[in-house]
């Protein structure tokens, strides 16, 4: 998992099994370890708005609990939510390409060290892209994307606040 850089597309591809799986086995394995939030959104035609959330995964850091992020859980969303206009995933839907948000931050303080997060689109079949992963780390486990980042070489997006 660390070698692909949390990258839930190159393990579903490795192992052969769903996005979804790989996803939920992350937020096992990382669970106490490292604060972790993890969202599969899917293409679902029959129904309108036609892109939602079907599987999401977190993880608490439990040897550091300042190493959490509590009290924005408007940023996560859970399953059957919608993507946003403007949000990391509705880029990656539009570009066809991994994203990057290098500082998300939650306050107005610059000195916020804030999240960081990945998106990239999965293309089972053809040009078309039917899934987008989706990692959010603190920004100061940043390093552990990076094997993902060299990888897919994602359009850097420098900020937002307070959205994915």
């Amino acid at each position: 998992m660390y070698e692909t850089g949390l990258d839930i597309v190159a393990l579903a591809d490795f192992y052969q099994k769903s996005c979804s799986q790989v996803l939920l086995r992350m937020g096992e394995v990382l669970q106490g370890r490292l604060f972790f939030y993890g969202a599969l959104y899917e293409l679902l035609p029959d129904v309108e708005p036609d892109w939602k959330v079907t599987y999401w995964t977190r993880s608490w850091n439990e040897e550091l609990p300042e190493a959490n992020v509590r009290g924005a859980e408007f940023l996560f969303p859970r399953k059957g939510h919608q993507v946003v206009p403007g949000s990391l995933v509705s880029r990656v839907i539009l570009e066809g390409r991994p994203c990057l948000v290098r500082r998300i931050t939650l306050l107005d303080d610059d000195d916020e060290e804030g999240l960081t997060a990945i998106a990239q689109p999965y293309t089972a079949w053809g040009n078309t892209a039917t899934r987008v992963a989706l990692v959010v780390l603190l920004g100061r486990d940043r390093k552990l994307i990076e094997p993902q980042l060299e990888r897919t070489e994602p359009i850097a997006i420098e900020r937002f606040h307070q959205h994915l």
